[in-house]
């Protein structure tokens, strides 16, 4: 049976496979937002879109993503089983396993003997979407951050890495890297911020942006400002933007973070699915 699977393994997609690949990023279209946005922007051609395609079967059997993250979109156990088995014999050059819970944490299962121990396993982070308008007033305050202000917003976006990832966004390249990326977040419209005499009290980003859903991220309070609802209020005026754009709004959460959760029930989020992370 395993020979007949691996000649029946995971293959690459390209572009001559776009229609059945969208049929499978529109049925899903919330756990599938970060590969969407990419896919909708540039394409199948891995060249472009910074990762590969594989399916198994036909995308609408398996479908997975490998790229910066590696990311099971659909899949019976057998698709995970050949998902696992490229990334295997390719080698772990993501730097986290994503996605709902349900495909990860099979896939996980496959591939831990050979690229574990991962760092840490986050195996229930609830999904959720706000539909309609928040619950709670947005805050007036929070608006795009301008790209002259970089500088200014950089620190607080490396505190919310440091402390969600547990890893300084900095290190390897001297933060190079990470000030182009936030730089291009800016840019893009897609960074907002509640200034305070210059200091950035509240922070959150649009990380992916597909045709239908945005995904909220690094949603960060500073500590000193804790407590005071900002977190709530903020996270109420991103998700208004997103409705402007004409997205839904979404966005994942640790299960064992309550305060974060609660905030973003009083906001109206409810829970649609479960995501699992491993982080490397």
């Amino acid at each position: 049976m395993s020979h007949v699977l691996r000649v029946a393994g995971a293959r690459l997609l390209d572009d001559r496979h776009r229609s059945g690949v969208h049929d499978v990023l529109d049925a899903d279209p919330v756990a599938a937002c970060m590969v969407a946005a990419r896919v909708e922007a540039v394409g199948l051609d891995p060249w472009r879109l910074g990762g590969e395609l594989w399916s198994h079967g036909g995308p609408a059997e398996g479908l997975c993503f490998s790229g910066a993250n590696l990311v099971p979109l659909r899949g019976e156990r057998a698709a995970l089983r050949a998902f696992a088995d490229r990334a295997r014999r390719a080698g772990r050059a993501c730097s986290s396993l994503v996605g709902r819970a349900e495909l990860v944490l099979p896939m996980w299962d496959e591939l831990s003997s050979v690229w574990g121990p991962a760092r840490e396993v986050r195996p229930d982070q609830p999904l959720m979407t706000l539909t309609g308008m928040p619950a709670v007033p947005p805050d007036p305050h929070v608006r795009p951050v301008r790209i002259d202000e970089l500088d200014r917003y950089l620190p607080a976006a490396v505190a919310m890495f440091t402390e969600e990832v547990g890893v300084d966004p900095r290190d390897g390249d001297g933060g190079a890297g990470y000030r182009a990326r936030v730089a291009e977040l800016i840019t893009s419209g897609r960074a907002f911020a509640r200034f305070q005499d210059g200091e950035v009290v509240f922070k959150a980003e649009i990380g992916a942006l597909s045709r239908q859903v945005g995904q909220i991220q690094g949603v960060w309070v500073h500590p000193a400002w804790r407590g005071h609802g900002f977190g709530t209020s903020g996270t109420a005026s991103v998700a208004v933007a997103l409705g402007a754009m004409g997205r839904c709004a979404s966005l994942y959460v640790n299960a064992f973070n309550s305060p974060a959760r609660a905030a973003y029930r009083r906001v109206g989020f409810a829970q649609v699915a479960q995501f699992a992370t491993v982080l490397f």
